[in-house]
């Protein structure tokens, strides 16, 4: 839930507004790559900055690489000499990350000095390209020079973070919509995009699943999806070996994976990670809504509501009306789970809440940095 006052940066300079836009709308306004994250302890630490400004250095580049119109807006016919570079031999996390820095150097000690006692900050970092300068592209990647052809921008707004296992803040989930085009890379343009969806949102549901068949569930359009799946014998949902539930060995937490076209979450990542250190057992596989007899429990996951479980999600009857239908006309078929969360997804929580503190990023630094 946002709160309190916003902030709008560019390069480290606060832009003159009567009201700072929602983030949505101030995304859908600008070309670019980004990455979104919060503040815990208390507004002192960012969650996973490392993880974020690594993910969205890989984005700048695989847009600059394949799809340089998401990044610079529309550049023209000049994409052959953005593939040559980013090929180069670019120290890309280290350029991003002193970029985006520089502006984190600038513009943190304003906003912690205005923020509400108590409250979390959300942090959006757009990185957008410089359309005017592109005759200048080239070199001044030659020369280390990226400032004077990508733009920095902060939206940074106060957060109330959701309580984790709270009734009142379970995911309500509904299948709507076609994956994503070019997933692996976060950008701004795909805020336009899912806004398409809005009519098949049913008023009670908090989140849109995406999926290309009907069947195979890949993620949100905020989010990553999981679900705790009883392992099944045979493939055969009717016939699958009933375990001890309290047994790691009866069940996987399944998630789509990368190649089937899903943004790399860095709270999925996350996930992944605690399941292969702690031995839930763990497989990237698309979810298939035809095998939901099998699970037991399901969550989302951003940088955001962290992990947040799923009370019920629900689908078209029929996917091929889809498109043509709105929210009303559609006959939904319901999946409910048991009220709170479940057992594997309460330990992954708590794994995640542990795994911050190891990787935490003291807002300090960016102080310590400038001195």
């Amino acid at each position: 839930m946002s709160h309190g006052k916003g902030f709008l940066f560019k390069n480290g300079t606060v832009l003159p507004a009567v009201d700072t836009p929602p983030v949505a709308a101030f995304l859908e306004a600008h070309p670019g790559a980004y990455t979104t994250t919060r503040t815990h302890n208390n507004g002192s630490q960012l969650l996973f900055w490392e993880r974020h400004i690594h993910r969205l250095s890989n984005s700048i580049k695989l847009l600059l690489k394949d799809n340089p119109k998401l990044l610079f807006g529309n550049p023209g016919n000049v994409t052959a000499p953005f593939r040559e570079l980013s090929n180069r031999a670019i120290m890309w996390d280290s350029a991003i990350r002193c970029l985006v820095s520089d502006s984190m150097r600038k513009v943190m000690p304003i906003v912690v000095k205005e923020r509400a006692f108590g409250e979390e900050l959300a942090i959006t970092t757009l990185v957008s390209g410089d359309s005017e300068n592109l005759d200048r592209l080239e070199g001044v990647f030659d020369e280390g020079r990226i400032s004077e052809v990508l733009d920095v921008y902060l939206h940074i707004g106060g957060y109330v973070p959701p309580l984790f296992g709270d009734r009142g803040n379970a995911a309500r989930l509904a299948v709507v919509g076609h994956g994503r085009d070019f997933a692996n890379a976060k950008y701004s343009d795909w805020v336009r995009l899912r806004k398409s969806l809005q009519k098949l949102r049913p008023p009670s549901v908090t989140e849109l699943l995406l999926s290309n068949d009907g069947d195979g569930i890949l993620e949100g359009c905020l989010t990553n999806f999981f679900v705790v799946c009883l392992k099944d014998k045979d493939g055969d949902v009717n016939t699958f070996e009933r375990y001890d539930l309290q047994s790691l060995r009866s069940i996987e937490v399944q998630t789509a994976s990368m190649s089937d076209g899903v943004l790399p979450g860095v709270i999925r990542q996350v996930v992944r990670d605690i399941c292969l250190d702690i031995g839930i057992p763990f497989r990237e596989v698309t979810p298939s809504w035809s095998k939901r007899e099998l699970w037991t429990e399901a969550f989302v996951t951003n940088s955001l509501r962290i992990l947040q479980h799923a009370e019920t999600i629900q689908a078209p009857d029929s996917w091929k009306l889809l498109e043509s239908s709105t929210w009303e006309d559609i006959t939904w078929v319901e999946k409910r789970f048991e009220d709170g969360p479940g057992r594997i997804t309460s330990m992954l929580q708590r794994e995640i809440t542990k795994k911050a503190g190891v990787e935490t990023f003291p807002i300090t630094s960016f102080w310590q940095r400038m001195a």
